[in-house]
């Protein structure tokens, strides 16, 4: 029977055959892997522990889980967890926000870039983290400080990424739009800041774990809640399962809010998927 025999003899209501890619089935691999390697980690860590290493420096998975079902629950953990959220998330919001617009602004402005370029340079080499005592006499022990200190950790990250890919936007689009008549203000909403967006998520992507950071050291300074508080409150305890289970957490937390930046630039950055 020949090929298009073969196609007519088939039943019209057939459903296509799919097709697993050798893209799908490296990435199904991978993942296995890597739940391989991770339950490879948590049995050597589980061997090591007390027989190697005395638990009461590094604990042991068992004792981890227990500490986290423990504070799942009586609740506990989620009042911790929120705040750490929150603080995060705001000060990423209002560091990203000023990054983005100064970087923007000194970007298609040479001659404030330049005015102003030592004293960010000044300002960026500072620790960020020595500021922290400042904010909470600024702002208080409240989420303030937190949130301030997270956004100072995140406003020059994004700054420095925005005003490269302001500075790296093609002249000759930007000759284009002007030939085009188009204003100031259309030419960096519809050429530079499209142009700067993959360099803009690039910055987003690298400060969101520094806006956690802050948010937990921020709470570990001054707080009486939120997870850098519960690392600080399980050490003076002694409780080495429950540092353990908030930084587990806090690794989690770190890795979900990567892959929120990450659905957000997909789409966000559409038009590039279509133009290609």
């Amino acid at each position: 029977m020949s090929a298009s025999e073969a196609d007519k003899a088939a039943p019209a209501d057939a459903a296509p055959v799919t097709r697993i890619g050798p893209k799908e089935t490296g990435t199904v691999m991978m993942t296995l892997y890597q739940v391989i390697l991770g339950i490879v980690i948590l049995l050597a860590w589980q061997g090591a522990s007390d027989r190697l290493i005395d638990s009461f420096f590094v604990s042991n998975p068992v004792e981890v889980g227990e500490r986290l079902w423990q504070w799942t629950a009586d609740g506990s953990i989620f009042l911790h967890l929120w705040a750490t959220v929150y603080a995060t998330l705001m000060g990423f919001l209002v560091g990203a926000i000023g990054g983005v617009v100064l970087g923007i602004w000194l970007g298609v402005s040479p001659f404030m870039g330049r005015l102003l370029g030592p004293y960010l340079n000044a300002l960026n080499a500072l620790p960020k983290v020595a500021l922290a005592p400042l904010f909470v006499l600024w702002f208080g022990l409240g989420v303030e400080s937190k949130i301030a200190l997270a956004a100072a950790l995140v406003l020059f990250l994004v700054f420095l990424n925005t005003i490269a890919g302001v500075r790296e936007v093609d002249q000759d689009l930007i000759d284009g739009a002007r030939l085009m008549r188009a204003t100031r203000t259309q030419v960096i909403f519809k050429v530079i800041i499209p142009s700067a967006l993959s360099w803009v998520f690039a910055g987003l992507k690298i400060s969101v774990p520094y806006a956690l950071i802050g948010a937990v050291i921020g709470e570990m300074i001054a707080a009486n809640r939120g997870l850098g508080y519960l690392v600080q409150f399980s050490g003076a305890q002694f409780d080495t399962a429950g540092v353990f289970a908030v930084l587990i957490v806090i690794a989690l937390l770190a890795v979900a809010l990567n892959y929120s930046v990450d659905v957000i630039q997909s789409r966000m950055q559409r038009w590039r998927a279509v133009g290609n």
